[in-house]
């Protein structure tokens, strides 16, 4: 495959800033699960995504308090939020063209609109933790500020405020004297390597919007952004 070949890599590596003393571990976090399954031999990145994430939230933060020492915490939630949702991700996954180098199952391979934004994202925070695996938390930490430092700098918050819909609909509710709303996830459907979620968001114990998604977040987030639309709608009541 494309993405074990050593020039392949070694191109990647320079995009990161990163040179690996051990490839393998850059190797598991580019192996999607549909991969490993085909090949039955091959550990897959999810374990990897797993800490990746927690690892990037932290090192989002940490960066976002040493940028804007005087904000406040819901302004950076708010960034926060919206650095590490899967958009933002996945753009950033492009941008080091991530997507040449993952390695794909047959199920996964040739979709129409190329690689789902769900899976470079995960690929992304998969890399990270292999970074941090391989030479430690300043290895990561330089990662991080060479790939998110240019979104960080350019922040503009109104703009985040309109992109994260869950925070914006709590905010409305609040205004309103409405409960935090609830989301529940009402089906998962598809493979392991490529489920989709159906959620509901509940207020007040009723449904008000429901939406599916790759992850549960990105489900959550759709489901919000309908309930914020129809707030709206009603010139600001909540529904």
């Amino acid at each position: 495959m494309a993405a074990e070949r050593s020039g392949d890599l070694g191109r990647l590596e320079a995009r990161l800033g990163h040179v690996f003393r051990d490839r393998a571990g850059l190797l598991r976090a580019l192996t999607h699960a549909s991969h490993a399954h085909e090949a039955r031999e091959t550990p897959d990145n999810e374990a990897l995504e797993f800490f990746g994430d927690a690892l990037l939230g932290f090192l989002i933060a940490e960066s976002l308090l040493k940028l804007f020492p005087d904000a406040d915490e819901g302004a950076l939630s708010k960034m926060k939020a919206y650095l590490v949702s899967a958009p933002t991700l996945a753009k950033v996954a492009r941008d080091l063209r991530l997507d040449a180098h993952l390695r794909l199952g047959k199920t996964e391979r040739g979709v129409a609109g190329g690689v789902r934004q769900s899976i470079l994202a995960d690929a992304l925070e998969a890399v990270l933790a292999a970074v941090h695996l391989d030479a430690g938390e300043s290895a990561a930490r330089g990662v991080v500020s060479r790939l998110f430092g240019p979104l960080m700098q350019g922040l503009d918050r109104a703009a985040v405020e309109e992109q994260d819909f869950k925070t914006g609909l709590q905010e409305a509710l609040q205004a309103a004297g409405r409960p935090t709303p609830r989301y529940r996830v009402g089906a998962t459907e598809g493979p392991p390597h490529r489920p989709l979620f159906h959620v509901e968001l509940l207020i007040d114990g009723e449904v008000a919007a429901r939406a599916s998604g790759g992850s549960k977040k990105e489900a959550e987030q759709a489901a919000a952004k309908k309930a914020l639309r129809a707030i709206r709608r009603k010139g600001g009541t909540a529904p």
